[in-house]
């Protein structure tokens, strides 16, 4: 079955890790016509916006794109595109697995977490104004339908995956309102799911806990800003940024993408790590229906990584981008 996909490849190392992962698809026999948006800084050179240059209607089309980094500008400059994408196209849950990659070094072993976050409200609802000079408000926004249906997308992902706890984040002890409703809501679905363990904990609480035992952890389910930064937290335990996938889930469609940065200091070297967007690939993969291919690939990822001969730079090795990626073409079963 041919799929036609849209890829952004991004910024900095974004078109070298695309690439790179783009043929380790083909080399799994996966039949994909790849709809490619032009660089960012391509389509800004021709005088067009990116979020107006047809990458919406190519991924409503599409329904599934895969995304390298995209550069975002801070305290100041234009809104993120990352963030965009995902109010543009009401991706409303964040997907981020967090597992040990044997062969990699990391503080823990044994760690197997899945963070769910809504994706498309609290503070990064972007509504912020001067009130008088020297004070700005920025306005947190939670709603009951957004609390809901991410509450109902990590309870039936754990049902469907066999998880079964799940702990809500929150700092209703503070904010009682705003995440005192998304508590609420969370609690009405958890009583659908009677087979799934739900408890509640308080974000500064949570990141304690997920540094001194992540073992304890099953599932997190996060409002936008802690699911942020705990996500990012959860992936420091097995390595960082570069060895976990991500994808971004929509009723109709989805982007899958890497999280780390554009690394603008290696770009174009020929030394980039492509294992994080080729994990979100494999997300994808699986998402599509290919599941016989997501797991080739995966197999031979984690090979790779367990015989650590062909590794990149960050990861302890000083394997190219291309050489990584012939050695995980060539460890297909």
């Amino acid at each position: 079955m041919r799929h036609t996909i849209t890829l952004i490849p991004g910024d900095g190392i974004g078109l070298e890790v695309s690439h790179a992962v783009q043929q380790i698809i083909g080399a799994a026999g996966v039949d994909i016509l790849w709809e490619e948006i032009p660089a960012r800084a391509e389509i800004e050179r021709r005088g067009q916006d990116f979020m107006h240059s047809g990458v919406l209607e190519s991924i409503r089309k599409n329904r599934v794109a895969l995304k390298g980094p995209l550069a975002t500008a801070v305290a100041g400059g234009p809104p993120s595109i990352n963030v965009g994408l995902r109010k543009a196209l009401d991706l409303y849950a964040n997907l981020r697995p967090v597992k040990n990659l044997e062969g990699v070094q990391s503080r823990y072993l044994g760690v197997d977490i899945v963070l769910v976050r809504e994706n498309t409200e609290d503070l990064y609802s972007g509504l912020e104004h001067t009130v008088v000079p020297g004070v700005v408000e920025s306005l947190k926004i939670i709603t009951e339908k957004a609390s809901t249906r991410v509450a109902k997308f990590a309870f039936e992902y754990a049902r469907k995956y066999g998880r079964k706890k799940i702990h809500a984040i929150h700092k209703a002890n503070i904010m009682k309102l705003s995440d005192g409703l998304f508590l609420t809501s969370v609690r009405k679905v958890a009583e659908n799911f009677p087979e799934i363990e739900y408890k509640e904990l308080i974000v500064d609480n949570a990141c304690m806990q997920m540094v001194i035992n992540p073992h304890q952890f099953d599932m997190l389910l996060l409002t936008n800003l802690y699911g942020d930064i705990m996500s990012d937290l959860a992936a420091g335990l097995v390595g960082g940024l570069g060895v976990v996938p991500s994808g971004n889930m929509g009723e109709t469609v989805a982007i899958f993408e890497a999280v780390h940065g554009t690394a603008p200091d290696i770009a174009g070297k020929g030394i980039a790590n492509p294992t994080a967007l080729l994990m979100s690939a494999i997300l994808m993969l699986r998402h599509v229906g290919e599941r016989e291919a997501a797991a080739r690939i995966e197999e031979a990822l984690h090979l790779v990584y367990r015989q650590g001969k062909v590794l990149t730079r960050d990861v302890g090795g000083t394997a190219s981008t291309a050489e990584f990626t012939a050695a995980v073409i060539a460890a297909f079963a």
